[in-house]
């Protein structure tokens, strides 16, 4: 790793257990929730909350417990508390399908609305929800809160979906739902985690029933030309991890 990247990527502790690290000069705060909180900004992001993603296998007769919306929307409400964001932008599949939408409960939508209250609320569409989210006029559809956008620059940052291959310098990205495996006191732990090398950033997903793609896949490690920083969630801390460490 060469030395302005190893700068960049020396995270510092913040109070409340997350770490800071700069991606193209700007300063990125990494959450144990997994958002993404933008100082300079007054931004919160989080990726991939797949709302509804229960109800959506419960049509496909695979039960699974019908409150992963109500968990996720819970832990976006305690980020939005404390951190009394401007802006919050949710970075793609936001919701599981195209019909997501409508199997909301009333009082889920209702929470929706309470939470994008006077800030300015950014739906980035995702391969997952695409369909239910885009209108020709650019509005939220459904009654939903805030604005539709496929993409958005914001600093030095470039806020999309899916990291592209050839990656624009500071695009943060969601979709890959990444993971890092260590071990540990002689077993293996497994956490979503952050990857990032100082020039793009991938989120961990933020829903409660999603699940996560190893960092040494091909998809992920592919992405960068450098070895790059797993910074890995932890109870009440974002672990910063060695990628050689990595199994």
């Amino acid at each position: 790793m060469n030395v302005a990247l190893k700068q960049a990527l020396t995270p510092a502790r913040r109070p409340c257990g997350s770490l800071s690290v700069r991606v193209m000069g700007e300063l990125c705060v990494l959450r144990c929730s997994g958002t993404l909180w933008l100082p300079a900004h007054g931004t919160l992001v989080a990726g991939d909350l797949h709302l509804e993603k229960g109800s959506a296998f419960a049509a496909r007769g695979q039960m699974l417990p019908p409150y992963d919306s109500r968990a996720t929307l819970a832990r976006l409400e305690a980020e939005i508390t404390e951190l009394a964001p401007a802006r919050v932008v949710l970075l793609g599949d936001s919701f599981h399908d195209s019909r997501s939408i409508g199997r909301m409960a009333a009082d889920d939508r209702a929470w929706l609305d309470r939470l994008a209250q006077d800030r300015d609320w950014v739906w980035l569409e995702g391969n997952h929800d695409r369909e239910a989210l885009t209108q020709a006029d650019g509005e939220a559809v459904s009654g939903l809160p805030g604005r539709v956008v496929g993409d958005m620059e914001l600093g030095a940052l470039f806020l999309t979906h899916e990291p592209m291959q050839a990656a624009r310098p500071g695009e943060v990205a969601g979709h890959l739902h990444p993971c890092a495996r260590v071990v540990a006191h002689g077993r293996r732990v497994r956490r979503p985690c952050f990857v990032t090398d100082g020039r793009r950033l991938i989120l961990p997903a933020f829903g409660a029933f999603t699940g996560g793609l190893n960092v040494l896949d091909a998809a992920i490690a592919g992405l960068f030309a450098e070895p790059p920083m797993a910074a890995a969630l932890g109870k009440d801390r974002v672990h910063a991890l060695a990628w050689a460490g990595l199994v």
